[in-house]
């Protein structure tokens, strides 16, 4: 009988990183600079993706081109491989599973994440990513301007205003345009961003991971543009807008716990005051309880409050401790080295 062992954590990290590495000297890049990696998760886009390709291999010379093929029933793959990407796949369907493989596989100092419909303005990046690098940044988010109506319909407008304030209302400001595909990332971030959700919720846990630790981040305009022809969205406006909405909910119920059991807690006992009132004042005057239905559940919602607020302070505790957590994680990792 054969005994396979398994190799140390150590060694399976150095293997990656040089791979990472034979890759950039594959392409002939300088491993002394910070390495950028561009990543293009993608599904059905062989209209566009090669040129996207070859779009952000003139703005970023110095990057290597990642595509994460995403079930593709189309010629993707080839027409990302021909235009000199290097392409991998993803078969959990969703880009949030995507995003996940990626970040996980990938090692960089810097990351340029953006969607392979050509509808995102690729000589922004270089300046992107001198703003991340020069200033220290762990996120650059670029807001879409300029858009025509078919290639950012109304309703995803309204509904990106609608969740970017529900966000901003419950995180803090600095993200106009949350629902964005095409972002910059630190090492640090990439690194430390758990990378929970399955779907389009992915650029949401992006947001609110950046500003529930208060890292720092900017906004950058950029063009957006219609999509290359016999190119299709994959977002559908209502459905993945409610799964959004509903990660929004989950996320601040997460983070903010006390907030949400507070409100709760308010509600409740406005509701048990309101409905106990008349039957104390009848009480008062008659010494009976003639509605002892009411009386139970004015009762009952009072305690209810007690113990919302109870709720809220235990897990307001274990927020704590878990956004301790991820910040000594984030701490771990090492900045990147600001130019001279």
């Amino acid at each position: 009988m054969s005994v396979i062992l398994a190799e140390p954590k150590s060694v399976v990290q150095t293997r990656v990183l040089q791979s990472d590495e034979s890759i950039a000297e594959q392409f002939g890049l300088d491993t002394n600079r910070p390495r950028v990696a561009v990543l293009i998760p993608c599904r059905n886009e062989e209209a566009a993706i090669g040129k996207v390709v070859s779009d952000f291999q003139h703005a970023l010379p110095e990057a290597v081109v990642y595509v994460y093929d995403n079930n593709s029933t189309d010629h993707t793959i080839l027409e990302a491989r021909a235009a000199g990407a290097v392409v991998r796949q993803e078969r959990l369907q969703g880009k949030g599973h995507v995003v996940r493989r990626m970040f996980a596989d990938i090692d960089a100092d810097v990351y340029v994440l953006v969607d392979g419909d050509d509808t995102y303005d690729a000589t922004a990046a270089p300046g992107m990513l001198a703003m991340l690098v020069e200033q220290q940044l762990d996120m650059v988010c670029a807001a879409r301007h300029g858009a025509v109506r078919d290639a950012y319909r109304l309703g995803h407008r309204l509904g990106n205003v609608l969740l970017t304030a529900i966000v901003a209302w419950a995180f803090g400001g600095g993200i106009t345009d949350m629902l964005s595909g095409y972002r910059v990332f630190s090492r640090r971030f990439v690194k430390s961003f758990p990378a929970l959700s399955s779907g389009f919720e992915t650029e949401t846990e992006f947001t609110v991971h950046a500003l529930a630790l208060h890292m720092p981040v900017r906004e950058v305009r950029a063009q957006y543009r219609s999509r290359a022809a016999g190119s299709r969205s994959k977002l559908n406006t209502f459905v993945d807008g409610m799964r959004i909405l509903r990660a929004i909910l989950t996320l601040i119920q997460h983070e903010r716990p006390l907030q949400v059991f507070s409100l709760l807690a308010m509600v409740h006992l406005t509701l048990g005051i309101a409905l106990g009132i008349p039957v104390v004042l009848d009480f008062v005057h008659t010494g009976l309880v003639p509605r002892l239905p009411t009386a139970v559940l004015a009762t009952g919602l009072v305690l209810l409050s007690s113990l919302s607020v109870s709720c809220g302070l235990i897990l307001d505790a274990v927020s704590r401790g878990r956004k301790e957590s991820k910040r000594l994680a984030y701490l771990t990792i090492p900045p990147l080295d600001t130019p001279p």
